[in-house]
């Protein structure tokens, strides 16, 4: 643009000196041939030659003006070039003299303008401003040399060329003509550059909208930091909790790209239930990306453990728990994180402080399937306590029932199972299956399993007769024999609680690919002391869960309980790690059934607990030729699969982690309460027989069976009947009576034996 002005301005200044001499000349000849015609006619005396040269020199001195003008704008579109020459030529010297490296003026003056306008937010369009300025001032100072126009009319025709490039073709003349055709086209360079900003302006917002960089402004949210497999069924069941409620908000943040979030939440097959999930694209470790999301307006915030090494994930949510703990504004909402190594809950703990609640997904699986090999029917139990699609626990607080016994509150509630207390005087302390003479005092809350938190309610206290128990009640222990297939990180912990719960005299056969002499090692590097161990003795066999000789080895008709453990070396990948369970599950099921004709006659008399060859429980424990196995899935689709083609007993996955965590994060209470259930001392849930409690064919109220259970100090929430496929919790109609058979199931709350 510069060059062609100047070539332009150049031949219009040529052009216009010459038409200048020839107009001088054309005067002068013109006075001489006046001169001589007034002499002539004797009339000069009336004529004042001073006015005619006053005049010539006015004319002369405009002239003289517009081609300073002209020179001017020249000049000004010459020094850039000059500045740019010099510099390149000061760089070339001194990259020849200097011997050190040092940096060329060019260089750093590009270097400049790079920062400004990197800094500067608003640079571009200030450049792109006084460009235009610019053009204009010069275009008009070039038309006040080549036209008679005064400078004012000719900076409004500079503008007009700039807006609009059409307006030149009204020119005349060389001059005129050569500077208004560069004018234009100098306007037309810089309204393209103005629609390259504006453009790049609105494509930028749209992209920011697209990737999730927009503020969220919503409050009494849910925040979900992170993303892993059990995000599907964590907002499944936040979608279930807020249904009451007609749907709420949840929050996903994530390192991801947020079309890619929505692309994986909208495959999946359930439905939001008017709850309606918001996905933004940034890290928890950064505090602009946590006020993006109103971390400090949520109701709740939940850290899902990464897919991956277990120390990683933990020291990212510790990084996570600093980053929440570091908001200005602090948090009105509690922090749930999900933990992979039971060891760094303390760190998480002393971290976040009483803002923390924390879910250990290895140690509740882990947990979950002892419990469930000691008594299997214990996994659909969980899961619809868990999940928030059948009952579940709530905590209220109810002034009427003040100075009410907890054996009075029990039959108080037609919808819901009263099953603790929170104290109020002992600092909100949940003290599950309190005595029956404890008298509830002000301040105090109900503990109760419901449908929903606003199903229930006390109602006017029945008449119900207790009655007495059929039979003294006695705890069967006896030996057991449980294989444990996989070597897991917490593999001491297991160990651990299975010496609690089981009888003296029992065996833990542990068979994986770890060599026998390192076991031993890594348990005490666990923390682990072989001579404590009380009511186990371990066997150690070494071979892999997924060769079929290796597994023929074993004695697998004679064990009480199969747990195929999602093993510590492929746990890294969860499809990895169930294709191997999957494999393992497959060929002992397969060795099982090939050696069920050859079993002696005295196997099949053998009684495991306290359930006998034809109740629910003992059917069961019938399966799988005498065997009951559980496997641990990761994946919930894996689990899907196994449960539907029922290759498995019983299938204990991640899904129950992820009910567990949305729990806790409508209510932080339900976690101390899961806390003493899955711990090897308190309360626990338990299976008990039908006989227990009653007579074949005794016609009886569930509250009724209610109150013969507190004489064992035990809470019944729910039964299954013997031809039933699953158990009911918290049934309806508890008032009505029914006949009842011996060989019948309750799910009671009781003390661990």
């Amino acid at each position: 643009i510069v060059l062609q002005f100047l070539i332009a301005a150049l031949a219009s200044l040529l052009h216009k000196n010459l038409s200048l001499r020839n107009q001088v000349v054309d005067l002068q000849d013109e006075i001489a041939r006046l001169n001589i015609g007034l002499l002539a006619c004797n009339v000069s005396s009336s004529i004042d030659f001073r006015l005619l040269e006053t005049a010539a020199v006015d004319l002369y001195a405009g002239q003289g003006l517009k081609h300073l003008s002209l020179i001017a704008s020249l000049a000004l579109l010459s020094i850039p070039l000059l500045v740019f020459k010099y510099i390149d030529l000061v760089s070339k010297s001194r990259s020849s003299d200097a011997a050190s490296e040092e940096v060329s003026l060019s260089k750093q003056l590009a270097y400049r303008v790079d920062v400004f306008l990197s800094v500067h937010p608003y640079s571009k369009p200030l450049a792109l401003l006084v460009a235009t300025l610019l053009l204009i001032i010069l275009g008009g100072l070039a038309l006040f040399g080549v036209t008679s126009d005064g400078l004012a009319d000719c900076l409004w025709l500079s503008w007009t060329y700039v807006a609009d490039s059409g307006n030149h073709a009204d020119s005349e003349g060389i001059g005129p003509r050569l500077v208004s055709v560069s004018i234009s086209f100098g306007g037309m360079l810089v309204f393209a550059m103005m629609l390259g900003l504006v453009s790049d302006a609105i494509s930028e917002k749209f992209d920011s909208l697209r990737k999730g960089r927009s503020e969220v402004v919503e409050q009494n949210h849910t925040l979900i930091l992170g993303w892993s497999d059990k995000l599907g069924s964590l907002l499944n069941q936040l979608a279930i909790a807020n249904e009451s409620l007609g749907g709420g908000t949840v929050v996903v943040m994530a390192e991801r790209d947020k079309e890619e979030m929505e692309l994986d939440i909208g495959k999946m097959e359930f439905d939001f239930k008017g709850t309606s999930v918001i996905c933004r694209s940034g890290s928890p470790l950064i505090l602009a990306d946590l006020k993006k999301v109103s971390v400090s307006k949520a109701r709740a915030i939940i850290v899902l453990a990464e897919d991956g090494n277990a120390d990683q994930s933990d020291a990212r949510a510790l990084r996570t728990v600093l980053s929440l703990t570091g908001v200005k504004e602090g948090l009105k909402g509690h922090i749930v994180v999900e933990l992979s190594d039971l060891d760094n809950e303390v760190l998480v703990k002393l971290v976040g402080g009483e803002l923390v609640e924390t879910v250990v997904a290895h140690d509740v699986i882990g947990r979950l399937m002892i419990q469930c090999a000691r008594q299997p029917g214990l996994a659909q139990i969980w899961e619809d306590i868990l999940g928030f699609e059948n009952c579940e626990f709530y905590i209220q607080k109810w002034p009427q029932l003040d100075g009410m016994q907890f054996e009075d509150v029990l039959i108080s509630f037609p919808d819901a199972i009263p099953c603790g207390v929170k104290v109020a005087s002992c600092g909100g302390k949940i003290v599950l299956n309190p005595d029956d003479s404890y008298a509830l005092q002000e301040g105090d809350e109900v503990l109760v399993i419901a449908e929903d938190d606003d199903s229930y309610a006390p109602a006017a206290l029945p008449t119900v007769w207790r009655g007495s128990l059929p039979k003294d009640f006695v705890v069967p222990k006896s030996a057991e024999r449980i294989l444990l297939c996989g070597w897991r990180r917490d593999m001491e912990d297991i160990i651990m609680v299975l010496d609690a719960f089981l009888a003296p005299c029992s065996e833990l056969w542990m068979f994986n690919d770890v060599p026998e002499n390192e076991r031993e090692k890594k348990l005490i590097d666990g923390g682990l002391d072989l001579s404590r161990l009380v009511n186990i003795s371990l066997v150690n066999r070494e071979g892999n869960a997924v060769i079929r000789r290796h597994l023929e080895s074993l004695p697998l008709e004679s064990f009480d309980s199969i747990l195929i453990l999602a093993d510590e070396s492929v746990e890294d990948s969860a499809i990895q790690a169930d294709s191997r369970s999957l494999a393992t599950l497959l060929l002992i099921r397969d060795i099982q059934a090939k050696r069920l004709p050859y079993r002696e006659a005295m196997v099949t008399s053998v009684q495991r607990g306290s359930f006998s060859q034809g109740s629910w429980i003992g059917e069961m424990q019938q399966a799988s030729d005498k065997s009951v196995i559980i496997s641990e899935i990761l994946d919930p689709r894996t689990k899907n699969l196994l449960s539907m083609s029922k290759i498995s007993d019983y299938v204990l996955s991640n899904e129950l982690v992820s009910m567990a965590l949305a729990m806790v994060a409508e209510d932080r209470q339900i976690n101390h309460v899961l806390e003493e259930l899955f711990a090897e001392e308190g309360n626990e849930l338990q299976i008990r027989e039908a006989d227990l409690y009653l007579r074949e064919g005794e016609e009886l109220s569930f509250y009724e069976i209610m109150l013969r259970a507190r004489q064992r100090k035990e809470i019944v929430i729910g039964y299954r009947l013997c031809n039933a496929e699953r158990a009911v919790i918290n049934p309806p109609a508890k008032a009505e009576r029914r006949r009842w058979s011996v060989k019948d199931m309750f799910v009671v709350i009781a003390e661990k034996e």
